[in-house]
């Protein structure tokens, strides 16, 4: 496995993209079509593209770091073969790089479910687990997601 920061892509690694964020999230954060996929990552500002690549040359994770509210967040969808195996800190390691402070909406409960029916695992005890805080004080409540907000800092 090999990290590749990418920020330009075919179609066929952006439809990669696109079925690995509908496969790996909750269903209700899918996009139902390429287009609304397109159209939300178009979206994003300052966008910055890692992707973990087997060594049959295929997308098996990918994460992101973009700028909003004045503030690095980031986002990561592994593949569920290649989940507690190390590979969602590999992932982790390569954002952690290039930022000083990144923050996040985490799902810190179970009762979603993913696209082929199985619950949606909550990540919160791996991101706390690689140094991120918890800031329960601060949550994203609506119809579509229930999260609370990590961050992690940089004390070097």
């Amino acid at each position: 496995m090999k990290v590749v920061h990418q920020n330009s892509f075919l179609e066929k690694e952006k439809e990669t993209l696109w079925q690995l964020r509908n496969n790996e999230y909750p269903i209700q954060l899918g996009h139902e079509t390429f287009q609304e996929f397109e159209i939300y990552v178009n979206a994003i500002l300052e966008m910055d593209n890692y992707l973990l690549i087997d060594s049959k040359n295929e997308i098996q994770g990918w994460a992101y770091t973009f700028f909003r509210d004045e503030e690095i967040w980031f986002a990561i969808m592994l593949n569920y073969q290649f989940q507690g195996k190390g590979y969602g800190r590999i992932l982790l390691e390569e954002i952690k790089k290039k930022n000083q402070n990144l923050n996040g909406w985490v799902i810190d409960h179970g009762n979603d479910f993913k696209r082929n029916k199985e619950n949606y695992k909550s990540p919160l005890e791996f991101y706390v687990l690689n140094g991120f805080s918890v800031l329960n004080d601060i949550r994203l409540e609506n119809e579509i997601i229930s999260a609370v907000k990590i961050n992690w800092k940089n004390n070097k």
